[in-house]
């Protein structure tokens, strides 16, 4: 059964003081929607988010892992790791992973296969850039980031996934990707999803929107059908604005 999901990605901000304080904030405020909250901060900080939410309705997710167990990877984390201290999800392909540590759809399986072998959630990343929607290559290549992703993986698997849309090019670029284009594109991800895996995989799908979600434009985004919540950058780093979307719904 789909889930709405609003997950905040803090990326390479906030120090242990930052932290505590944004967490303290968070849990002032008040849900009134039914949507699972997440929040992503860095790796360091990890343990201490995880304990101070440990009674709380917002569950920690880390930024990325490695695929291997253990070895010399110096300043890589595996997912053995992340379960020791609790974190049971991870977001894998984010697009700056992609852009500036070259991470491949190769990769990405092998990362989506260790994550699934410690029984952790993904919310797998994919998405095109501004050349790929102007020349009209969008569907094809995001069709192409899932399947060499995951479609290796059995039906079952899905089970354990979360996907999520991010158009590289409505992010810091000046153009703006309209709540229209991002149904348009989660119901071709589930069109894709269905030509595999059949209706209930495609139908289950929790496919979040990852194209500068804001308070102002949440709503919006949140009301078309495909759109099952969002994965918010910046503004997640402020309580009440992470609050206002969680409560679009």
């Amino acid at each position: 059964m789909r889930k709405h999901i609003v997950a905040g990605n803090w990326k390479m901000n906030n120090d242990l003081a930052q932290t505590e304080s944004l967490i303290s904030e968070l849990k002032q405020q008040t849900k009134t929607s039914n949507a699972e909250v997440m929040i992503a901060p860095t790796f360091t900080n990890l343990w201490h988010a995880f304990e101070a939410t440990r009674h709380d309705d917002i569950e920690v997710v880390a930024q990325n892992m490695h695929f291997s167990k253990n070895g010399a990877y110096t300043g890589e984390i595996s997912a053995e790791m992340l379960k020791s201290i609790g974190i049971q999800t991870v977001i894998l392909g984010h697009s700056e992973r992609r852009a500036y540590f070259n991470e491949t759809d190769e990769s990405l399986a092998k990362k989506v296969d260790a994550a699934l072998a410690n029984d952790m959630r993904t919310i797998f990343c994919f998405g095109e850039e501004l050349a790929d929607r102007k020349s009209g290559n969008h569907e094809a290549v995001v069709e192409s980031q899932i399947k060499n992703a995951l479609f290796h993986l059995e039906a079952s698997a899905f089970k354990h996934i979360v996907l999520a849309y991010e158009p590289v090019w409505a992010i810091g670029t000046g153009e703006t990707a309209s709540p229209e284009q991002a149904q348009d594109m989660h119901a071709f991800i589930r069109k894709t999803l269905e030509s595999k895996y059949g209706n209930s995989v495609a139908d289950d799908m929790t496919i979040l929107y990852g194209g500068s979600v804001k308070p102002g434009n949440a709503k919006e985004i949140f009301s078309k059908p495909d759109v099952d919540g969002g994965l918010i950058g910046g503004a997640a780093l402020k309580a009440e604005d992470f609050y206002a979307i969680v409560n679009a719904f």
